[in-house]
C-alpha cells in the first residue's frame, strides 16, 4: 500500500481535522468570560473562538455584527415575507454596541427580542391565512404569478405589503393542493392546520434552541461550514455517531424555507432505495404510511431533521418536490431508516466489453469509489487497499483503460486521498494545507512506484467534494488523468474541527452548570500541488458533459458566506504530458456524439426548461395554464417511455468485481442486461410525474465517458505507455 510522507503530520478523517483544542486556542492563550449567565458564557466563548480560531481571523466588528444579525433573521424568515422593514430596522438598533456586547459580555438579548417579534409575525400570518381560507373563494383564471424564490427579495415595507405577499403564497398553496386533486374542504383543513401548527411548534422551542439558532447565525456569518451545536443537538449528534439513532442517509440544507437534499450518503437507505436524489425538496414528513403528514415548509432545519430521522428499522414517509420539477409536482415516498452500511461504501469495479466503431469490443475498467474510507478498526481495510486490489484485478483481465467514478464521492479521509492518488503516480506532492498560523504543509506520496500507468479518466460531478477534489486536482495538475463530468466539482477546500466548549471551560477553571455544546470550526484550507485552492472554484473538467447536477446552486459558491479562493506557491512536481495533446480532439468527438444521441437530446430539452424555471423563479397562478403544463409533461414522458421500449439502448457485457471476489480466479458471472439497466437507472427512477422522469439516467454519462476513454486509448501510444515527464 502507498505510504504517506512523514512530514505530513495532520491526520484527517471524514473531512474533520483532528487537531487539539490547544492548537486553536494557542492564538489566544487566556480565557476570560465576563458574562454571569450560562447563555452569556456560551455566547462569549463562541464569539472568541470564532474571532481567533476560525481560519480567516475576522474580528467581530460592526460589519461582522451586521452580517451576524442578518444571518439570524434569515434563518427565521428565509423567504423575506414575515419581518417588516421596520422590524429589521428595529433589530439593527442593537448594532452600535453589538460587537463588544457579544464578544466581551455574551449579550443574548437580541436573540430573544428578534425571536419574539418573529413569533408575533408568524401568529399574524396564521390568523390571516385562517381567515382567508374560511371566507375567500380563490380565482385562478387570471395571469398573476407567484415569486417562489424570495431569497434576494426585500422585506415587505409595511403590513399591507406583507398581507399581499401572504395572500400570493396562500394562492399558490391552494392551487398546488387543487392540482394534486384535493377538494376545498381538504385543502382548507390542510393549510389552516399547517399555519397554526407552525406557530405552535415554534412557540415550544426552548431558550437553548433559540440560542442555537442565534449562535449558528454568528458561525455562518464566518463561513457555511462552521456551526454551533447546543446541548440537545450535540446529544443527538453523539447518539447518531453511536449508531443508536438512524436516518435516511442524506445531507440536508435549508433553501428558502424548504428542506433540500444536498447529497445522498453512500451506503444509506435513501440512495439504496432509488426513491430520492440530490436536489429533491422535502415538504412533508410522517412517521410511516397512513400517519399524519407534518408540513416542513418554513420549519427551521434542525426541527425538520429531528422529524425525518428516528430509530433504526422504523419507516418515514416523505412528501417531496422532485429536483427540477415545478412546485405543483409532489410525490410521496416511504423509506426505512437505517444506519449507513459500510460495505455499501466500499469501492467496486466493473469490467466492460465496450463496443467500438469497427464492430469489435474494447475491454475497459470502471471503479466506483463512494468515499475515501480509512482503516479505523484495525482490520486493514481502506479505500487505497481496496482500489489497489481492484486495479490489480482489472489489469489481470487486460483492461485498456480505467475510469475512476467519483460522482457521488463527497470526501473522507485525506490520508486515503493522498495514498490513493499515489496509485497513479510514482511520487510527488498531492496536497498542500495551510493552517491557522499560515504555515503550509505538503502531503506527498513518496514511494517511487505507480501501481497503474495506463489511460485514466476521473469522472466527477458537483457532488465530488473535499478529498475527491484533492485527488482530481492533483492528477489534473500532473497531467496524469483527464477530468470528465460537470463543469466543476463542489468547491469545498476547507477543513473543520469539533471543539467541546465544556472542555475549554474546564481547562480554564470554569465548571459549567450543564453541557454548553460544541463548535465546529473551519481551521485550514486545501491547495493543489500547483498552488491553486480547491475552495470555491473546485476542479474544472477537461471535458464537460450535460448534467442536471451542473448548476451553481449545487456548489460551495451557492452557499452563503463561502470563504474566498486563493493560492499558495506551487510545489515541485513532475508533469506527465498525457492530457493536453488530446483534449481538443476528444472534446470534438464527444460533442458530436452528444449532438446525435437521443437521450442527450431529450436531456437538453429538459435542461432548457429547468434553466428557464430557475431564471424566472416564479410560477403561474393560472389553473388552466398549470394543468396544461402538467398534461404536456405527462404526455412527453409517456412518449419517451414508449420510444425507449420500442428502441432500447443496447448495454455492453459487464462483469462486477467486488473487494470480496477480486482475488478469486477468472471473472464472476456477467451482469444480466436487465439487472444492469435497473442498477443504472435506480438512483434517478421516477414515477413519470416530473421533468426529470424521462431524462436519461446516470448510465448515459458513464456511457459517454466510456466512449471518451475508448477514443483516448486509440490516440495515446499503444505500448509501452511512455509518458513525457517534465519537472515543475
Amino acid at each position: 500500500m502507498k505510504k504517506i510522507s512523514r512530514s505530513f503530520v495532520a491526520v484527517f478523517v471524514l473531512g474533520l481535522a483532528l487537531v487539539t483544542t490547544a492548537t486553536v486556542w494557542a492564538l489566544r492563550p487566556e480565557l476570560r468570560l465576563d458574562a454571569t449567565t450560562p447563555d452569556g458564557q456560551i455566547t462569549e466563548l463562541t464569539a472568541q473562538l470564532l474571532e481567533h480560531g476560525q481560519f480567516s481571523h475576522q474580528p467581530i466588528d460592526n460589519a461582522m455584527a451586521t452580517k451576524f444579525l442578518d444571518q439570524y433573521i434569515d434563518s427565521l424568515d428565509g423567504s423575506h415575507e414575515l419581518f417588516l422593514q421596520s422590524d429589521i430596522a428595529e433589530c439593527h438598533r442593537f448594532l452600535p454596541h453589538r460587537a463588544n456586547a457579544t464578544v466581551d459580555k455574551g449579550d443574548t438579548r437580541p436573540a430573544h427580542v428578534i425571536f419574539d417579534r418573529y413569533l408575533q409575525r408568524l401568529a399574524e400570518r396564521a390568523a390571516f391565512v385562517t381567515k382567508a381560507l374560511a371566507t375567500e373563494k380563490f380565482d385562478f383564471s387570471g395571469h398573476d404569478r407567484f415569486l417562489a424564490d424570495r431569497e434576494k427579495a426585500p422585506a415587505p415595507r409595511d403590513e399591507t405589503e406583507a398581507h399581499a405577499l401572504w395572500h400570493e403564497r396562500l394562492q399558490a398553496e391552494v392551487l398546488q393542493e387543487k392540482l394534486v386533486g384535493k377538494k376545498p374542504d381538504q385543502f382548507v383543513q390542510t393549510l389552516t392546520h399547517r399555519s397554526q401548527r407552525q406557530v405552535e411548534m415554534m412557540k415550544k422551542l426552548s431558550g437553548a434552541s433559540v440560542l442555537e439558532l442565534y449562535l449558528n447565525g454568528l458561525a455562518h456569518a464566518y463561513d457555511p461550514h462552521s456551526d454551533y451545536m447546543g446541548r440537545e443537538q450535540l446529544e443527538s449528534f453523539n447518539i447518531a455517531m453511536n449508531l443508536s439513532l438512524a436516518g435516511i442517509g442524506a445531507t440536508l440544507q435549508a433553501d428558502d424555507g424548504i428542506c433540500k437534499i444536498m447529497e445522498l450518503v453512500p451506503g444509506g437507505p435513501a440512495l439504496a432505495s432509488g426513491k430520492l436524489k440530490a436536489g429533491d425538496k422535502i415538504v412533508g414528513v410522517s412517521q410511516g404510511p397512513g400517519k399524519e403528514m407534518v408540513d416542513l415548509v418554513d420549519l427551521p432545519l434542525p426541527q425538520a431533521v429531528e422529524l425525518i430521522r428516528g430509530p433504526k428499522g422504523t419507516e418515514v414517509t416523505l412528501t417531496i418536490i422532485p429536483a427540477g420539477a415545478m412546485d405543483d409536482v409532489r410525490k410521496t415516498v416511504t423509506i426505512q431508516r437505517d444506519q449507513i452500511h459500510l460495505e455499501s461504501q466500499e469501492a467496486k469495479a466493473r469490467i466492460v466489453d465496450f463496443p467500438t466503431k469497427d464492430a469489435r469490443t474494447m475491454r475497459l475498467g470502471v471503479i466506483d469509489l463512494p468515499a475515501f474510507y480509512a482503516d479505523e478498526d484495525g482490520k486493514g481495510q481502506s479505500a487505497t487497499a481496496d482500489v489497489a486490489q481492484l486495479v490489480n484485478k482489472l489489469e489481470e483481465q487486460n483492461v485498456r483503460g480505467i475510469i475512476l467514478d467519483l460522482r457521488r464521492n463527497g470526501g473522507g479521509s485525506l490520508a486515503e486521498a493522498i495514498s490513493l492518488t499515489g496509485l497513479f503516480i510514482p511520487s510527488g506532492p498531492i496536497v498542500q494545507t495551510r493552517d491557522l498560523a499560515g504555515q503550509v504543509k505538503v502531503g506527498s506520496d513518496d514511494d517511487g512506484h505507480a501501481l497503474y500507468t495506463g489511460p485514466l479518466i476521473v469522472l466527477t460531478s458537483r457532488f465530488s467534494a473535499s478529498a475527491s477534489e484533492i485527488l482530481a486536482g492533483a492528477l489534473q495538475d500532473y497531467g496524469r488523468a483527464r477530468i470528465v463530468g460537470d463543469t466543476s466539482t463542489f468547491g469545498k477546500g476547507t477543513v473543520q474541527t469539533m471543539l467541546s466548549l465544556k472542555s475549554i471551560m474546564e481547562r480554564n477553571g470554569i465548571s459549567p452548570a450543564s453541557d454548553p455544546g460544541a463548535l465546529k470550526l473551519t481551521v485550514s484550507k486545501f491547495y493543489r500541488p500547483g498552488g491553486s485552492s480547491t475552495q470555491l472554484r473546485g476542479v474544472r473538467a477537461d471535458i464537460v458533459l450535460p448534467s442536471f447536477t451542473d448548476t451553481p446552486e449545487i456548489s460551495e459558491a451557492g452557499m452563503k458566506n463561502p470563504m474566498p479562493w486563493d493560492s499558495v506557491p506551487a510545489a515541485s512536481y513532475p508533469h506527465f504530458d498525457l492530457v493536453k495533446p488530446y483534449v481538443a480532439q476528444l472534446s470534438d468527438a464527444s460533442r458530436a456524439r452528444i449532438a446525435s444521441d437521443r437521450d442527450f437530446s431529450w436531456w437538453d430539452q429538459d435542461l432548457a426548461r429547468v434553466e428557464k424555471q430557475r431564471a424566472d423563479k416564479s410560477v403561474s397562478l393560472n389553473e388552466a395554464e398549470r394543468r396544461q403544463e402538467l398534461d404536456a409533461t405527462k404526455a412527453r414522458n409517456k412518449a419517451r417511455a414508449a420510444e425507449r421500449l420500442a428502441h432500447p439502448t443496447a448495454l455492453p457485457k459487464s462483469d462486477e468485481i467486488t473487494v470480496e471476489n477480486a482475488d478469486q480466479p477468472g471473472l464472476p458471472a456477467p451482469l444480466e442486461p436487465a439487472k444492469l439497466k435497473a442498477q443504472n437507472t435506480a438512483a434517478n427512477a421516477q414515477d413519470g410525474d416530473d421533468e426529470i422522469a424521462a431524462a436519461p439516467a446516470e448510465d448515459v454519462l458513464l456511457r459517454e465517458t466510456e466512449h471518451i476513454l475508448t477514443d483516448y486509448v486509440n490516440l495515446v501510444p499503444a505500448a509501452p505507455y511512455a509518458p513525457v515527464v517534465t519537472q515543475r
